[in-house]
């Protein structure tokens, strides 16, 4: 049984062992001085105008939720896709029902204007 993980421990080992050896030699060799304006955040090329206390809009977090309950529905589509043989034509149906609902639901958001950027 050990020998069917030993590829999967020796690789975990391996990675283990290179990360921490490049962390150490970072640590040793690396610069040491502090620049203020490396430590500033960045994005896209451009300094960022982002300030501590910016409120973002609840569009944005309704959105952002909307993205990830869609995403996690759809990830209950891959294991059944990957064993419809094994389940036949009743997991089929079950799919297209789902998918209906699931785009019913989507038309419903949309319809209410949740993704509207305001």
């Amino acid at each position: 049984m050990l020998r069917s993980y030993l590829p999967a421990i020796v690789f975990l080992l391996l990675g283990g062992a290179v990360g921490g050896t490049f962390a150490v030699l970072n640590a040793i060799v690396g610069p040491r001085r502090r620049v203020e304006h490396k430590q500033d955040p960045y994005e896209c090329g451009l300094p960022s105008e982002v300030k501590h206390g910016m409120r973002f809009g609840i569009s944005f977090y309704l959105i952002a939720m909307l993205f990830i309950l869609f995403d996690i529905e759809v990830v209950f589509l891959y294991p059944i896709a990957i064993e419809l043989r094994a389940y036949g034509s009743f997991a089929l149906f079950e799919i297209i029902v789902f998918i209906v609902l699931l785009f019913a639901a989507f038309v419903y958001v949309w319809r209410r204007g949740a993704l509207e950027w305001k």
